[in-house]
């Protein structure tokens, strides 16, 4: 009896020790593969001798990196790997080749250590040369592995001083690879070239480049570019608007890329059934020098030409891309048989009035992206389309209305005062 016992309670250890040993490896597996699916950052800072000029905010361009990227970290997502490498910190000297190869990993892109992310910051020195595209070719490296988004976040003052090695060609290149991976690129105080070869270096790798010239401007795109990288993948579907809404392509919700040309329009369709909600934006970015002052307008008309809604926002010079977005709810229909209710076909109009300079070239058009969302519309949504004034009618007529009163009661008491006058 006792050894069948023995032997029984030997059969459940085994049974529960087999059982842990299938069950450690799969908790194991689980904490790899988020880690593998882990978004990943590597913030590429310039460190050259440059970045001791006293143009920001009454501050060095260096000290308002050191402030922006503390800030930067206090704020990272739990989710996101997040590095940071350095270019031109290292060697002072006159050597080019060897200031060619001043680039290295001041924090490992991994899991954040706030604490220790910031000692590694409040240690750099502006002191040597701008090798962005060695740094840049490094930097792809700190990102392989993993299935998650990559980004790169580029901060620098001054054009790369490493050429035959061309920052844009290096960057085509990263992209050639497929690894999925995106350049975004910010210019502290930039010149022309400077915005020239940073602009080529994001849109080689569909990024985004942005002029910045006060600290809390590098600290929110920063913020906003690490944010970015920990949100659900999207990828873009490239389409090509019309030059009419006859001709227009229909769209579903979803993101769109396009280019359209200086001095044209594009149009896309969107059908909307009643009790829906149509939300669409629209970013043109200026991919090359063109002259200020700027705008775009995203317009929801109807396939006969009755303007909906429209969506307008105009730049001044200072940012490289302009942004405008509209909303249409449909209103529901008043018959009960829902097999008779039938779709409106939306079109969506985009103009921007960017000019090139002299000098620069009008082909290929600017990159376009939209995004077209068709949800459930608000209860009780009126139809904003009537007579393309919506609800302004109300408000139309009340003014109309009171103004009437107005000029009865003013005239009554003009002729009131002028019969008081001849009395008198």
């Amino acid at each position: 009896m006792i050894t069948r016992q023995r032997l029984a309670a030997g059969v459940c250890a085994l049974l529960a020790a087999l059982a842990a040993g299938i069950a450690v490896p799969s908790v194991a597996l689980a904490d790899e593969t988020t880690a593998a699916d882990a978004p990943k950052v590597d913030l590429v800072l310039d460190v050259s001798g440059s970045m001791r000029a006293r143009d920001i905010d009454g501050g060095s361009r260096m000290a308002a990196a050191k402030q922006a990227f503390n800030e930067v970290l206090d704020a990272t997502p739990e989710e996101v790997q997040l590095g940071i490498r350095t270019l031109g910190a290292d060697y002072p000297g006159d050597d080019r080749k060897t200031g060619c190869k001043d680039t290295a990993q001041l924090y490992p892109v991994g899991p954040l250590d706030r604490t220790e992310a910031k000692t590694a910051v409040a240690t750099l020195t502006p002191t040597g040369w701008t090798p962005i595209g060695p740094a840049l070719l490094k930097a792809a490296d700190d990102l392989k592995g993993g299935n998650g988004s990559k980004r790169i976040v580029l901060i620098s003052d001054g054009e790369d001083t490493c050429a035959p090695l061309d920052p844009c060609e290096v960057a085509r290149e990263i992209a050639a690879k497929g690894i999925g991976l995106t350049i975004d690129t910010l210019g502290l105080v930039p010149t022309v070239k400077l915005s020239r070869q940073l602009s080529c270096i994001a849109e080689a790798t569909g990024g985004t480049y942005t002029s910045v010239e006060h600290q809390d401007e590098l600290t929110d795109r920063v913020n906003q570019l690490v944010d970015r990288a920990a949100d659900p993948v999207v990828t873009p579907v490239a389409t090509e608007g019309a030059g009419a809404c006859a001709k227009a392509p229909t769209l579903k919700s979803g993101l769109y890329t396009d280019r359209e040309e200086f001095g044209q329009q594009r149009w896309y369709r969107v059908d909307v059934q009643p009790g829906q909600e149509l939300r669409a934006s629209v970013s043109v970015s200026a991919d090359r020098a063109v002259n200020p002052s700027y705008g775009v307008l995203l317009r929801a008309v109807t396939v006969h030409g009755r303007e909906i809604v429209r969506g307008e926002a105009a730049g001044n010079g200072r940012t490289d891309v302009v942004s405008a977005g509209l909303r249409y709810p449909k209103a529901e229909s008043d018959d009960d048989e829902e097999d008779t209710a039938t779709a409106e076909s939306v079109c969506l109009q985009v103009t921007h009035s960017f000019s090139a300079s002299s000098g620069v070239k009008t082909t290929p058009g600017l990159p376009l992206e939209l995004t077209v969302d068709v949800v459930d519309g608000p209860s009780q949504a009126s139809d904003v389309a009537a007579f393309g004034l919506g609800r302004g009618w109300w408000l139309l007529g009340v003014l109309i209305l009171t103004g009437f009163l107005a000029g009865l009661v003013w005239g009554w008491l003009s002729r009131w005062r002028v019969a008081v006058w001849r009395t008198n």
